[in-house]
């Protein structure tokens, strides 16, 4: 969200309408924190708005980990040299972490603005004159979460209003930590769930299904020892090979509810940049990911548009001797689309094999979700491929 320059005024300015200078600063922040569900990003984005509305130099967070309860560095802007080029002098507890799990951060409306142990550790060297921050203590429900710190020259720059306002936005930083981890803790016990769904799906089909197939089996082998006649045996074979296929299909259905390893613990648009960074890695073509809109997706439907992903993308770097891909996707209030776009040797779509590219195996995966498949193409002229998924 761009910063009036009204707001990053000094002086006269400032005080002239405190109100609406105090909504544009906590409307910054929070779209920063609503433009990303990753914690980091969304952590940074309001740091670098906080710290340039307030003139101030530089913004880090700690963390207090839920499982270890040490603290950890969970975003930072434009660290000084002396702390950015070491990262261990960012590790480890501090004043200021000491104070706040001591339950003495309280100072001015619950900020104090306490000399900087770690930028006073470096003895002036690489701090780029900080000496100074003021310490926010962060809570949701009254559960400590971390400390948000901006350091700056001069702490007196920092009015008693400044203050206030910025404990106001540890309020909302608190909130937003918070709504991230149990976004995540949901994300995990989807996983658990998912991993228990599909035992249960096994035992009640899978296996029961290939019981009956070896039973029928047996039949078949007893009725040959014996002698009987061949369309007795016939019958019992066909029984079989009816009861193998329709294993099959539930073994199919199984598999395209399965939900994949790159989904667990994080969600569709995260698992798709995982998946650009790690084709990116192997070379060759230039590839983009872009993510339009953004809503709730199931995590049935979240597999399958990975999964699409990764195969259409697969195939446009096995066989289409792209320069560039573009993987978009595009969040829509009743349907997704999922869209592959390179500049390839491209194809005929009428002339292909039936098995050529494994567009088949796509166009059935979007078939059974109620889904359409639009392939574009011409020798020559690169690919489009188009699935889109309902979501109502």
């Amino acid at each position: 969200m761009p910063i009036p320059s009204s707001i990053r005024e000094k002086g006269s300015d400032r005080g002239s309408r405190p109100r609406e200078r105090e909504l544009a600063i906590l409307n910054s922040v929070a779209a920063a924190l609503n433009a990303s569900a990753d914690l980091k990003a969304s952590l940074g984005a309001a740091l670098s708005q906080v710290a340039a509305l307030f003139d101030l130099k530089t913004s880090w967070v700690f963390l207090i980990d839920r499982r270890t309860g040490e603290p950890y560095l969970a975003a930072a802007e434009n660290l000084p040299p002396g702390l950015a080029n070491h990262p261990s002098r960012m590790t480890g507890s501090c004043y200021c972490l000491d104070t706040f799990r001591q339950g003495d951060l309280n100072g001015a409306a619950n900020v104090n603005v306490v000399t900087c142990s770690r930028l006073k550790w470096l003895a002036g060297e690489g701090t780029e004159g900080l000496r100074f921050h003021a310490s926010v203590p962060l809570f949701a429900h009254g559960r400590e979460l971390g400390v948000m710190n901006f350091a700056s020259p001069e702490w007196r720059q920092l009015s008693p209003e400044d203050l206030r306002l910025l404990h106001t936005v540890g309020d909302m930083l608190g909130v937003a930590v918070e709504r991230a981890w149990l976004f995540a803790d949901s994300l995990e016990t989807g996983a658990v769930e998912e991993r228990s769904r599909l035992a249960r799906e096994i035992h009640d089909t899978v296996a029961q299904g290939l019981t009956a197939t070896v039973l029928h089996l047996d039949t078949a082998d007893a009725l040959l020892e014996s002698g009987a006649d061949r369309e007795r045996i016939r019958a019992v074979l066909g029984e079989a090979l009816r009861v193998t296929r329709a294993n099959l299909d539930e073994v199919r259905r199984s598999v395209l509810d399965l939900r994949a390893a790159a989904l667990e613990g994080r969600g569709l648009e995260d698992a798709l940049a995982g998946l650009i960074e790690a084709s990116r890695r192997e070379g060759g073509a230039t590839l983009r990911f872009e993510c339009v809109g953004a809503r709730p997706l199931s995590a049935r439907i979240e597999t399958n548009l990975y999964r699409i992903a990764q195969e259409a993308l697969a195939n446009a770097m096995t066989h289409a001797e792209a320069r560039s891909i573009t993987l978009r996707l595009t969040l829509e209030p009743h349907r997704a689309l999922l869209t592959i776009e390179d500049d390839g040797r491209g194809f005929s779509p009428k002339a292909r094999k039936p098995d050529r590219f494994g567009l088949v195996g796509l166009d059935e995966r979007v078939r059974l979700l109620g889904g359409e498949l639009r392939v574009e193409s011409r020798p020559g002229g690169g690919a489009r491929l188009e699935a889109a998924l309902p979501l109502s």
